[in-house]
């Protein structure tokens, strides 16, 4: 009998596996002979089946220091010269490098991080970066170290390598998903983002607009000036500034944010008519879809920006909501559209527990909430 034997995907296994450590040993014993290749893939290796993608790093960076010389700079000195070439900086964009490379900043940042070592990891931190972004391990030097580390960012941001101007953005982020917090005042990197949001690589930009929506989330108003100003200062191309903006805005535009959707373009209150609002189903289960109709008619030229939000039953019984993207569009006056939108509750999230019981979903245009229905989850 034929059985589907297809292995679910891993992304720690894609990104840390006995074929990427065998790669670095390698490296490493070209430059050092006297690196026990074997006995370090054994020890590595060993553990990973009981560890987490960060755990892996942090774990390869440990075993690292162990069969390598004790002294902290003869080992770097191995790591940085065992390092493949840089990356091409001809490319503009989606350039992570090989995710390998992150456990030599974690050397650095474990080992490194002390006022005799300073200048030196804040170097070799910049050669790393030129391999695989460093954006994790910089963090423990911006709070330790923050007049060195922010004098060297800023050097990052001048670098006619896009990875290391990158890094003056990305590492100083105030939520960096997966990182550690940092106790620098969040205004201190628009010092740096004044160089960068006229960037001609799209990977840079990216991060200032990644970073610019955390900074939203503190200070709506800040985020709102600063890009305002970056427009009219024409420094950017149109269609780059266009997509710097709807992306530091997408926190505040999915809330709804009054001065978020102007500088966009959209008057919060549309010449719209929305009807025949109707969910598929009342009632579904986990695994099931839930499909949402609707007509709009515009009374008058419009722009819009149509989301509906989901607000989930939590384990407590409260609703949490949750925004999702529909659509953009322009409807002339007296233009009708029907729009249908497909929600599929997937089992077994990652990133979301569902909780049987009464859910909700509103549809929301220019942050103006048209239309709302109920419908029961089960869980089968």
């Amino acid at each position: 009998m034929h059985t589907n034997s297809k292995k679910k995907f891993s992304l720690k296994d894609e990104l840390f596996n006995p074929l990427k450590v065998e790669k670095i040993a390698l490296e490493i014993q070209t430059i050092y002979p006297l690196f026990d290749k074997n006995s370090f893939k054994k020890t590595t290796l060993d553990k990973f089946p009981q560890l987490q993608l960060k755990e892996r790093i942090s774990h390869i960076a440990t075993t690292l220091h162990i069969y390598l010389p004790s002294n902290y700079k003869k080992a770097l000195s191995i790591l940085l010269d065992s390092l493949p070439q840089a990356l091409d900086t001809k490319k503009t964009d989606n350039d992570f490098g090989d995710f390998i490379y992150a456990t030599y900043a974690e050397f650095v940042r474990i080992y490194g991080c002390t006022k005799e070592s300073i200048n030196t990891s804040l170097d070799a931190l910049k050669t790393i970066s030129q391999r695989f972004s460093v954006e994790f391990a910089i963090r423990d030097f911006i709070n330790n170290f923050p007049m060195q580390t922010l004098q060297m960012l800023e050097e990052c941001s001048l670098s006619s390598n896009y990875h290391l101007r990158r890094l003056a953005s990305e590492g100083l982020r105030p939520n960096l998903p997966w990182g550690k917090k940092i106790t620098i005042d969040y205004h201190t990197p628009l010092l740096y983002l004044e160089k960068l949001y006229y960037d001609p690589t799209r990977y840079v930009v990216r991060s200032v607009a990644n970073h610019l929506n955390d900074i939203s989330k503190i200070d709506s108003t800040l985020v709102i000036s600063t890009l305002n100003q970056w427009k009219a200062s024409k420094k950017q191309k149109s269609q780059e500034m266009e997509y710097l903006i709807t992306h530091a805005l997408r926190t505040l535009l999915k809330n709804g944010d009054k001065q978020a959707l102007e500088l966009l373009g959209y008057t919060t209150n549309p010449s719209i008519e929305v009807s025949d609002f109707t969910l598929s189903h009342k009632s579904i289960k986990i695994g099931e879809s839930l499909e949402l109709e609707f007509a709009i008619t515009a009374t008058q030229k419009s722009q819009l920006l149509i989301n509906y939000t989901l607000e989930f039953r939590t384990k407590s019984g409260k609703l949490s909501p949750k925004v999702y993207k529909i659509k953009k569009l322009t409807l002339q006056k007296g233009e009708s559209i029907t729009l249908c939108k497909k929600h599929l509750f997937k089992p077994a999230m990652s990133t979301r527990t569902f909780y049987s019981g009464e859910q909700q979903l509103l549809l929301q245009i220019n942050g103006k909430v048209y239309a709302n229905e109920t419908f029961i989850l089960k869980d089968k």
